[in-house]
């Protein structure tokens, strides 16, 4: 796709055809054992233009024609903040939070330029983050990676806790998250998944339990 015309052309997906009632089935049933739902869509908007384009193509795109990588996320985003809002306006308070994600780290870093997530993904996120704001919702973002370079726009945006706090991924380890962000989020997670999980003893995961709860201090869920 080299023109935004063409994109008007593709048959997009529908919210209208989205069905909750599983969902709220399933809520109901916990709702009496007093937990904190996490809800809504997905919404992994990045991921699913990522998706339509293939992401070498994608990431080259946001260069050689930025206003079609717009255009397709301008649709995708839409589908996604009609869905919420059918989501949010069925389940009522039913809901405490809503949780969405896209996995916008690697290991070592962004998988984009700040400025380019500020052009092509920040727009999106923040008007998500103000449809569940609307509803007097948390705000629980997911993503993987070494993404403290983009935290701030986040909490700017409206964000409450993040999550999963990939331990071994660069400049998110748990006294650098709490020095740089801890008076504006609640940290969710951050057990390394890629070492101690897999391979350490129990009592290493006890103790790093007790070291984050330590760290994190009570803006934190393990």
């Amino acid at each position: 796709c080299e023109d935004v015309s063409e994109i008007e052309k593709h048959e997009w997906p529908d919210p209208k055809y989205l069905d909750f009632s599983a969902v709220i089935e399933r809520i109901d049933k916990i709702a009496p054992h007093n937990k904190f739902i996490f809800g809504g869509m997905w919404c992994s908007f990045f991921h699913k233009v990522c998706n339509y384009f293939g992401m070498e193509n994608y990431f080259i795109k946001m260069y050689t024609c930025p206003k079609v990588v717009e255009a397709v996320t301008e649709k995708k985003v839409d589908f996604y903040a009609e869905a919420n809002k059918r989501c949010f306006e069925v389940m009522g308070e039913r809901l405490d939070a809503f949780f969405f994600g896209n996995d916008f780290g690697s290991q070592e870093n962004l998988l984009i330029s700040p400025g380019l997530f500020k052009r092509f993904i920040l727009p999106g996120l923040k008007r998500l983050v103000y449809l569940a704001k609307s509803y007097s919702l948390k705000v629980v973002l997911h993503s993987c990676g070494a993404i403290s370079r983009i935290i701030p726009l986040f909490i700017e945006a409206g964000g409450d806790a993040l999550h999963p706090l990939q331990a071994k991924a660069k400049g998110m380890d748990a006294e650098t998250l709490v020095k740089e962000f801890g008076r504006d989020l609640v940290f969710i997670g951050g057990l390394d998944t890629q070492e101690l999980l897999p391979f350490g003893t129990p009592e290493e995961v006890k103790a790093e339990v007790r070291r984050f709860k330590k760290v994190f201090g009570e803006r934190y869920i393990v």
